[in-house]
């Protein structure tokens, strides 16, 4: 099974919430680091380990983000990452897979299937201090799922007239991931 790792530059995991009953409300983590035993020939076999620098969230907003860091939401003082271990892939299409894990969030484990896509790979140059060292493999991916934030004790909510909540219960997550091949 060949070994990847993700680019971290290249590499996010974005979140969605509604927000006040009336819109949606996005959010990003830029630091992404992970491993990937992946190869097209027998996916069934791969697995897969990322880690989300939960601190680093960002919304666009710096009074919501600070709150998102806070004890009412990831409390990253405390869990300072998020993270997804898979134990299971399931091949579902020619390049879509299911892949079974446990997320982590706040300490709180759960088990969460991602709905993966495989974007294809490609021979591509590699960069260092001005140098073209490559080319390298790079192999991109989309994975979505959606999980109850309430499940990993991400609580904090408002009640608005008419019954209306100040974020929704349900939180709908993509990862976008470039991953490349490492050296043998």
């Amino acid at each position: 099974m060949a070994k990847w790792t993700f680019e971290p530059g290249h590499t996010a995991a974005e979140f969605c919430a509604r927000h006040m009953m009336v819109t949606y409300v996005r959010g990003h983590f830029k630091d992404v680091h992970g491993t990937l035993d992946f190869d097209t020939g027998g996916p069934a076999g791969s697995s897969v380990d990322v880690v989300i620098d939960a601190r680093k969230i960002w919304t666009g907003e710096p009074t919501r983000d600070n709150h998102l860091r806070s004890a009412d939401f990831l409390d990253v003082e405390n869990f300072p990452e998020i993270r997804f271990r898979s134990n299971q892939v399931v091949v579902i299409g020619e390049v879509d897979y299911q892949a079974s894990g446990t997320l982590t969030i706040r300490g709180v484990s759960r088990p969460v299937v991602l709905e993966v896509h495989y974007l294809g790979q490609w021979q591509t140059p590699w960069w260092e201090d001005g140098v073209d060292k490559g080319p390298r493999t790079r192999a991109g991916f989309v994975a979505r799922t959606t999980i109850n934030r309430h499940d990993f004790g991400v609580s904090w909510n408002d009640t608005m007239d008419k019954g209306g909540i100040v974020v929704s219960d349900t939180v709908e997550i993509t990862i976008d991931a470039e991953a490349i091949l490492e050296a043998s």
